[in-house]
């Protein structure tokens, strides 16, 4: 896709690292004017006669005066990220520096740049699509393994790869069902009905597994909410310090000490937790400021992904524990039931509970059974999934389009059984077409491209 849109065929420059004192930073410049603004700086030599993909040392000059002494790297378009000439400079960290050196470029014609402008560059010049695109923010933003893992598989072209797929297919049959309407007089049929039925079954299975991957997304890209709830003194504070290795909240013997809700984040084997200690649920209680946090604490156990049900083993009934259990299961919270001070307990409680499917036993002041409920946080959270090799899901954006997709793919699949005339099926296939085409980037329009690359930090 060429650039066309107004306003890109100036010349752009931005820091590229973060702001601040350090060792270097980089400033980014990009556009047809980027070899001739940098020759006016940079006397040394003439960068235009310079092969791309060559770094240069010099000083940069402004008037006769030194501005810094750099290495620049030549990268001539289409070559380059942004598919134009690109320059990139290396300059000593000092913010003023930075400072000089960027105002000196666009004292020569270049303005600054918007945020995520180079990668929206890449875009309209064909370098990346849409999706694509959007995958730099998410690998910029990567907090973890997972979610650097598949911000990367999307950027190198593996979603980008699956939607192709599907696209070449729909295009084929769409072109032989146009043609059929071309010799609409003859009453051929040059696409095959049946083929085509067993196409679109084939199409919605992998649109409805891209589509149940979201859930595995939001996880990867958001974190897990986890409320731990609990009666006071259960040993929520202590589990959660266990879980942190360090003393974040405040643990006594007296009952109702949290009065707040208490949120930390960990992370267990590339997938974010975000763990919330909440104040102790019990039905009465005169403390005003207790009751408040006993409130705030029902708010979280309903707004969380998972609800860790932690309960002291040694002044608990199995029938309350199973009534917890019901009541959870009839609000379809996903949960994990876990007692603590297991190592106080005796054997027949112990029994008690092991009827109870998927009773997890702790000591969470002896930090004993913590690696087997880490273990149960993540097979809740992810169910195995995050290993596979499959095309993941993370934007809100794609999901919406995908869903109007699996809509579209189950009208042409009706329109078949129907045995609808042709031109209504080229209709509900052209549509098709469409929303893979609004994640992509064939189909798309300048808001659009401003609000996705807004979210952008600005020299990317």
């Amino acid at each position: 896709m060429a650039a066309h849109l107004h306003g890109w065929d100036d010349t752009i420059v931005a820091l590229a690292t973060p702001p601040g004192i350090g060792a270097i930073g980089v400033i980014r410049v990009s556009g047809k004017q980027s070899f001739p603004i940098l020759n006016s700086l940079f006397p040394s030599k003439d960068l235009s006669q310079q092969a791309s993909h060559t770094l240069h040392v010099g000083f940069l000059k402004q008037n006769g005066q030194i501005l810094d002494e750099v290495v620049l790297a030549l990268f001539k378009g289409p070559k380059s990220y942004t598919g134009e000439d690109v320059i990139e400079i290396s300059c000593h960290g000092s913010p003023f520096v930075q400072e000089q050196v960027i105002a000196a470029i666009t004292a020569l014609g270049a303005r600054v740049a918007k945020p995520g402008e180079f990668t929206q560059r890449a875009f309209l010049n064909g370098k990346l699509d849409l999706a694509q695109a959007e995958s730099v923010a998410d690998l910029i933003a990567a907090n973890t393994e997972a979610s650097r893992r598949t911000a990367l598989n999307n950027m190198r072209g593996g979603f980008s790869s699956d939607l192709s797929h599907l696209r070449e297919q729909l295009i084929r049959f769409s072109a032989l069902i146009e043609l059929e309407l071309d010799f609409s007089q003859e009453d051929v049929e040059f696409a095959d009905r049946t083929q085509l039925q067993h196409l679109m079954t084939e199409l919605d299975g992998s649109v409805n597994r891209l589509l149940q991957s979201f859930k595995l997304g939001n996880v990867i890209r958001n974190g897990v909410q986890v409320a731990i709830i609990g009666k006071p003194n259960a040993g929520k504070s202590t589990l959660l310090n266990v879980l942190l290795n360090e003393d974040r909240a405040i643990v006594s013997d007296i009952a109702g000490t949290t009065r707040d809700t208490i949120e930390e984040v960990i992370n267990i084997h590339g997938v974010l937790f975000r763990l919330i200690d909440t104040a102790g649920i019990r039905e009465h209680t005169s403390d005003t400021i207790e009751q408040i946090g006993v409130e705030k604490s029902l708010e979280k156990m309903h707004a969380a992904d998972l609800v860790l049900y932690l309960f002291d083993i040694n002044q608990t009934d199995p029938s309350a524990i199973r009534d917890i259990q019901q009541q959870l299961e009839a609000k379809q919270i996903q949960y994990l039931l876990v007692a603590n001070k297991a190592d106080s307990a005796s054997p027949a409680q112990v029994q008690a509970l092991l009827s109870i499917p998927g009773m997890l036993f702790i000591s969470a002041k002896n930090n004993t059974g913590i690696d087997t409920l880490k273990q149960a946080l993540e097979q809740k959270a992810i169910s195995g999934d995050l290993q596979a090799e499959a095309t993941i899901v993370t934007n809100a954006r794609h999901f919406d389009a995908l869903q109007k997709l699996s809509q579209s793919l189950q009208d042409v699949q009706s329109g078949l059984q129907d045995r609808v005339p042709g031109d209504l099926l080229a209709l509900d296939i052209r549509q098709c077409l469409h929303y893979l085409g609004l994640i992509t980037g064939e189909i798309t329009n300048e808001d659009q491209l401003d609000f996705i690359f807004s979210k952008f930090c600005i020299g990317k």
